[in-house]
């Protein structure tokens, strides 16, 4: 209730609008979460009073902090946001204890997503995203041999030129991998290495999967119909098809992740599955 005002005006009103669509969905997976395991957090009755009123305390610093630095909204929605985790997490301490906190840990750690940076660190993550972009969309047109001079972040290719801008860093979908993987990562890995290894992977799978789209829209519209990159679906509206390329990508990474005993137990299972159903059909 808290952050609702914030986070509404930032989701309405933020420029750009592509940092912050991500945020409707963070509560409703970390209270998805909270439910299913709803079982396991209550096993012991006990509380922490004292750490969660050290938490709730220093929530109410950062309340009070935006109080007093309320001119920006949108530049200091992350202290609301903040400030309402924090109180959560103290009200849950001294209501229920540290024991089911620490089982309830990763929803709490997941509303972290809910926490807009500030736009100075996004435009640096953006233009990280373009670089890489340009860097993989370079090694793919030598790699289809195609004829090329670069300039910066200007290809002059043949027919046209294409300019790899701020628009193709492809910062929703590159948020989009990143939660998915952390789920993803928290579901499947055991071991927070290969966690944070899989979190790591999402950057090289997001600028490849640009690169692989900017390619994939110049060699369709010289070879086809140069409407394709001018005013196409693909172009436009197509990015979903090429989201799914990166989650593709991602999850064999995640099944390269996972230890090889889990996978032959996983492949066992499935083989024994399959000749039972053969048995109950052959019978």
């Amino acid at each position: 209730a808290l952050s609702f005002g914030p986070l509404y005006t930032l989701v309405r009103t933020g420029r750009p609008a592509d940092y912050y669509t991500h945020i409707p969905l963070i509560p409703v997976v970390s209270a998805f979460v909270l439910f299913k395991r709803r079982k396991r957090l209550f096993r012991d009755e006990s509380n922490s009073p004292l750490l969660g009123i050290m938490a709730i305390a220093l929530s109410a610093g950062l309340l009070v902090a935006d109080i007093l630095m309320s001119p920006g909204l949108i530049s200091h929605a992350e202290l609301r946001v903040a400030g309402s985790i924090l109180l959560l997490c103290g009200v849950f301490l001294v209501l229920f204890g540290k024991r089911a906190f620490r089982r309830a840990l990763f929803p709490f750690l997941f509303l972290v997503f809910l926490i807009p940076l500030p736009l100075a660190w996004m435009d640096h993550v953006v233009s990280a995203l373009v670089k890489g972009s340009i860097g993989f969309t370079h090694l793919l047109l030598r790699a289809f041999r195609v004829p090329f001079f670069q300039d910066g972040s200007v290809f002059y290719l043949p027919g046209f030129d294409i300019e790899v801008a701020q628009e193709c860093s492809g910062i929703r979908s590159s948020l989009a991998l990143l939660i998915t993987s952390v789920l993803a990562a928290q579901i499947f890995l055991d071991r927070p290495w290969k966690k944070i290894a899989l979190a790591m992977a999402v950057f090289p799978v997001t600028v490849l999967k640009n690169a692989v789209r900017i390619v994939t829209l110049y060699l369709l519209s010289y070879f086809i119909d140069i409407r394709i990159i001018e005013e196409g679906f693909l172009h436009r509206s197509g990015g979903f098809i090429f989201f799914g390329l990166g989650l593709v990508i991602l999850a064999y990474v995640l099944w390269l992740l996972r230890s090889p005993r889990e996978a032959w137990r996983e492949l066992q299972g499935k083989k024994g599955l399959i000749y039972r159903e053969n048995s109950l059909t052959n019978d």
